[in-house]
């Protein structure tokens, strides 16, 4: 087959995402823990949901929410401090799981990661096949439940993942694609977040359909470098690469709360998501950071940002909260009301690996 050819065949992606990971992985270690609403985080007064178990979701409990709303939701909810060298560990083995089909692996995080299986170690043909093999391989392994999601690129595989979730898998063809995407309301988009959903809301953007009815030169103006993005995916196009092995200039999460934060308490509730996100994006490509920025919006728009660089990477997620709360201890009390916040980790650098011979633990 020539380069050309090669071009033009539709690119086979798989996404892969862990079953509530973090709560799946304390539950697989602690058999008194299965069968029960489980929350892996702190039931402080400012403490977040890192992951939740299926049975807590049931009461409504997701990540990012402030523990005092999950107690409330459900009073019996078993609350469990994360192991994160233990999460680590356990992506590990699944990553060596995906290395015996392809080397176009890029994680996003300790749980989900893209794979290009268009040219594949196996020489096998259906990417349906790909993934459900890999999922056996994973549960065998480690005794953990992945879906997965099947596209013809990066946008509509991750979609495609969460069609099926727990323990399944979903497949959008090129045929089905466009289709898929119209019917899609905008705030399940990956890349668009409550925010962003809510800006196109006041354009009259609900779903799909509507943002394909919107032209380049109005999402360009009203999105700015997104829209070109945006106008892609409303037709499901997506031309992104997977990417695997790249260290990036930086690595950052922010989120925009529903109501203006006056108070130290919630606003750090609200960082612990986005230090957990950033961290675990660190761990997954296994990447060290010196500098961490806080990013802070007021109700009026105008923001600040503050850094510290470090001399050394830092080692442990307790690491970088230490660095979150010395950014953030000094804005209080604030001019104004905050709308939103973020972290970011620059200077990034390959951390020397020392951690292969974890890849044959038995855990």
């Amino acid at each position: 087959m020539t380069g050309e050819e090669s071009s033009l065949r539709p690119r086979k992606i798989v996404h892969v995402d862990m079953d509530a990971f973090y709560a799946s992985v304390e539950q697989r270690d602690n058999p008194e823990l299965r069968g029960l609403p489980v929350a892996v985080g702190s039931p402080a007064a400012r403490g977040v949901v890192a992951a939740a178990s299926y049975e807590a979701r049931k009461f409504g409990i997701h990540s990012a929410m402030p523990s005092v709303t999950a107690q409330r939701k459900c009073p019996d909810l078993v609350f469990v401090r994360p192991r994160f060298d233990i999460y680590k560990a356990v992506s590990l083995q699944i990553r060596t799981i995906f290395a015996e089909y392809t080397p176009m692996i890029e994680p996003l995080s300790l749980d989900e990661a893209y794979l290009d299986v268009t040219e594949n170690l196996k020489g096998m043909e259906i990417a349906t096949e790909i993934a459900a093999e890999i999922r056996a391989k994973i549960k065998a392994t480690t005794g953990l439940t992945a879906s997965a999601g099947i596209s013809y690129n990066k946008f509509l595989a991750k979609m495609a993942s969460d069609q099926n979730k727990p323990d399944g898998q979903f497949v959008i063809t090129p045929k089905n694609g466009p289709a898929f995407v119209e019917r899609l309301p905008v705030k399940k988009f990956h890349g668009v977040g409550p925010a962003t959903a809510g800006k196109m809301h006041r354009l009259g953007i609900e779903t799909g359909a509507d943002l394909k009815q919107k032209t380049l030169d109005f999402l360009v103006e009203h999105f700015g470098k997104s829209g070109p993005y945006f106008y892609g995916i409303a037709r499901g196009i997506d031309n992104r690469q997977v990417r695997p092995n790249r260290v990036r200039k930086s690595v950052g999460a922010e989120d925009t709360f529903s109501t203006d934060i006056h108070s130290y308490e919630p606003a750090r509730e609200g960082l612990q998501t986005l230090i957990e996100k950033v961290w675990g994006y660190c761990e997954a490509n296994e990447i060290g950071a010196k500098t961490v920025t806080l990013k802070v919006k007021y109700a009026d728009f105008s923001q600040i940002t503050r850094s510290k660089t470090v001399p050394a990477p830092l080692s442990a997620i307790t690491d970088l909260e230490e660095v979150v709360d010395l950014l953030l201890a000094p804005i209080f009390p604030p001019r104004k009301g905050i709308r939103l916040l973020g972290v970011s980790l620059s200077l990034l650098e390959r951390k020397r690996s020392e951690t292969t011979p974890q890849l044959r633990l038995a855990l």
